[in-house]
């Protein structure tokens, strides 16, 4: 049996099938590869299983009495209790609307049914690898206390980081309960990301004057999993926002926000009354505070906080 330089080790696969005789051949194979197997031996037990042991690969076959694996798929795919770990169809099912099912409701890849050992741990291999890899990034943005989330081009949500969850409490109103987002005016926003480069994305706002939240594209992993941060915009003047945002003086907001505006030191002292030697040491502590070091940066973000700060003007 062919093997990649994965490590294994302590990968949990689920293997859920009605068929003794497959489940017996698929988990012999998985254990040879030095992976843990958890069995099921219908959806209604798969789904109770993963609320005990998260599994970090599911191996799903599609045709089962009674809960058959496409709708076991789509509900540990839905909710806010989803599972991270991708799903792989088994199936003697290969007409392409079938296929095509299997992705829709959560699938990330299939195997034909009967399947070949060799094959099987390829897949299983590169979608664990792939997980590893999406889980590392979102640890990173989760330890970094980033507010992002990820949704599908079609606004189901896929995972978001504790500061996001945070805010989305602003969301909830717009969230259905099959956890997707149900504002029509963003949906059509994300149908659009897909076709605009990064850099002329614009963002979108929600909510109230008073309780706005901006969501901004971060990137685009594929059309089914889009990268979003969100941010609450308060309603503050530009001074106001700049001093909450960055712990500065009254004093520090007003030299920023002429700086951005392409003043000089000199300009600036003469404007509010002081030496241009006391604004340059103003300017030091600012550039502190708002972790840059030249004056370009610093008339970038002050840009960006007060045209938020208009938005209420």
């Amino acid at each position: 049996m062919i093997l990649s330089d994965f490590d294994h080790r302590r990968q949990i696969v689920l293997v859920v099938d009605d068929s003794p005789e497959s489940l017996s051949m698929v988990a012999t194979a998985i254990e040879e590869a030095g992976m843990t197997v958890l069995v099921a031996r219908d959806g209604k037990t798969a789904l109770e299983l993963v609320k005990r042991i998260q599994p970090d690969v599911i191996l799903m076959d599609a045709v089962m009495p009674g809960l058959d694996g496409f709708e076991t798929c789509a509900r540990l795919k839905s909710g806010p209790d989803m599972i991270q770990a991708p799903i792989i169809f088994m199936t003697g099912l290969s007409e392409p609307e079938h296929i095509l099912k299997g992705l829709e409701v959560g699938g990330v890849d299939y195997v034909t049914k009967p399947v070949n050992p060799d094959e099987l741990i390829a897949r299983l291999t590169i979608h664990l690898t792939n997980a590893k890899m999406i889980e590392s990034a979102q640890n990173a943005l989760d330890a970094g206390g980033r507010p992002v989330m990820a949704v599908t081009q079609v606004g189901n949500l896929i995972w978001a980081s504790p500061d996001a969850k945070k805010l989305m409490d602003h969301l909830a109103r717009f969230i259905d309960d099959d956890n997707k987002l149900a504002n029509a005016k963003m949906l059509d926003w994300l149908l659009e990301l897909v076709k605009t480069p990064l850099s002329q994305s614009q963002p979108f706002h929600l909510g109230r004057k008073d309780d706005l939240i901006e969501i901004s594209l971060l990137g685009i992993r594929t059309p089914k999993e889009i990268l979003l941060s969100i941010e609450k915009i308060s309603d503050l003047d530009p001074k106001k926002a700049l001093i909450t945002a960055f712990a500065l003086t009254a004093r520090e907001a007003e030299i920023l926000i002429w700086l951005s505006r392409g003043k000089t030191n000199r300009d600036i002292g003469d404007i509010l009354t002081i030496s241009s030697r006391t604004v340059n040491k103003h300017l030091e502590q600012i550039f502190q505070k708002l972790g840059v070091d030249n004056r370009t940066s610093a008339a970038v973000i002050t840009d960006r906080i007060c045209r938020k700060a208009a938005l209420f003007e």
